[in-house]
């Protein structure tokens, strides 16, 4: 492994260990909310008791893209990354939604851009992160 490929593989890791902490951190029932949030809610999309306001499409970086529909009493989640779109059932689980993932639940969350963690995303304000290095804005 070259020298490079360590270093990427290392602050992949890292932000992961990162990201996990960040979710430990908050209680279960407050969003975690990066700084820059609380100081402009307005600008985030709505939250409980209904997500209405999270329907439709969020776009990330080089085409990707999350997709909300109301499905009966959940939601159907669309994510296209650079291998093409795949969909899951989703549902609301009080300011959230969850998913399940390759077995993995998954949350989708109001965000910032800088709370994706994504440098293309880091000046949005109303954003939709799945987990840091995944997040869709709108502008």
């Amino acid at each position: 492994m070259t020298s490079r490929a360590t270093a990427v593989a290392a602050l992949m890791m890292v932000a992961a260990m990162l990201g996990a902490c960040r979710q430990r951190e908050a209680p279960a029932s407050t969003p975690a909310l990066a700084p820059a949030q609380a100081a402009d809610p307005a600008a985030l999309p709505s939250a409980p008791p209904s997500l209405q306001a999270w329907l439709g499409q969020w776009n990330g970086p080089e085409g990707t893209f999350l997709k909300l529909a109301a499905d009966g009493s959940g939601y159907k989640v669309t994510i296209a990354n650079l291998d093409g779109p795949k969909n899951y059932a989703g549902r609301q689980t009080g300011d959230h939604i969850e998913f399940e993932r390759d077995g993995v639940t998954e949350t989708i969350r109001a965000t910032d851009g800088q709370a994706t963690g994504m440098k293309w995303l880091l000046d949005r304000q109303r954003c939709l992160t799945v987990k840091p290095g995944e997040g869709y804005c709108r502008d």
